[in-house]
């Protein structure tokens, strides 16, 4: 009776990456980068947002056709789930705070540098030190926050090398190479669980609520890798595996807010800013 090559069921995705790695050891085209994954395809959180509207943002993105209100984003007061040794941002906030301005859902006021620097103006005018007859600092021109964002976030490092191992152990050409094995030990799954809870500062009643997640893998043989290893490749969201997922878990989780936001009630916005 013929024997099966595989004695045990192996997915798909298991597999690839298991030809992937046989044919980056054997130098053969075909298998390079894994992109970092939102629902099926990958997506980074990228672009400016400003007076002339979004520009250079991920096409996903899912936008409003008006604002609905001035937002304010606020740290989680647990903070977040992810290890220092990855070389990451302290805080998400700046994120989020991106795609909110992108997708022309909210205003967004700010409550943290921005708010400081304002106060130290206004003190500094008081004491003093700014002229009298400037107007960039007159009390009771600040916008209020009719809505707060707050995010949580959970971040996640899988070894995948002793399943991986398995798969190439039954893959004839391979199965020789007993110094293969240890080396796809170095691959991992990297993934993002998030959330981002909108509460109406005026009831304090939470009105939506969303999750998003993303996961990415790093391939890494013999100080090789693919896609980044770690946080060897810098500080900042799009450019180091952590950082990538971390972003599109974001994007996926404030695309499915905004549908949310959609059904509510456009509160009275203030003026809007001035632009040429």
């Amino acid at each position: 009776m013929a024997m099966s090559v595989f004695s045990s069921p192996i997915s798909p995705r298991a597999l690839a990456i298991g030809v992937c790695v046989v044919s980056a050891i054997a130098g053969l085209p075909g298998c390079g980068k894994q992109g970092t994954e939102l629902g099926g395809g990958s997506s980074e959180v990228t672009g400016s947002a400003g007076p002339v509207g979004a520009k250079g943002e991920n096409k996903s993105l899912v936008k409003c056709d008006a604002p609905i209100a001035t937002l304010a984003l606020a740290e989680n007061p647990n903070g977040y789930t992810m290890s220092s040794s990855y070389n990451l941002p302290s805080s998400p906030v700046p994120l989020v705070r991106l795609l909110a301005q992108q997708s022309g859902c909210f205003r967004v006021v700010d409550r943290a540098a921005g708010l400081r620097g304002t106060v130290q103006e206004q003190q500094l005018k008081e004491s003093g030190v700014l002229r009298k007859q400037g107007n960039t600092v007159e009390k009771g021109k600040g916008y209020e926050a009719q809505y707060t964002l707050t995010p949580n976030l959970t971040f996640s490092e899988q070894d995948a090398g002793r399943s991986l191992g398995g798969v190439l152990a039954h893959i004839p050409v391979v199965r020789d190479l007993g110094a293969l094995i240890g080396v796809v030990e170095q691959i991992k799954f990297k993934e993002a669980q998030v959330a981002l809870l909108l509460t109406d500062n005026e009831t304090t009643e939470q009105v939506s609520a969303a999750t998003g997640s993303a996961r990415t893998t790093d391939l890494g043989l013999g100080g090789l890798a693919f896609g980044g290893m770690g946080g060897a490749g810098g500080v900042g969201w799009s450019n180091t595996n952590e950082g990538k997922v971390i972003a599109a878990a974001f994007l996926d989780a404030h695309n499915k807010l905004v549908v949310q936001a959609r059904g509510l009630q456009a509160k009275e916005l203030p003026p809007p800013v001035a632009i040429r």
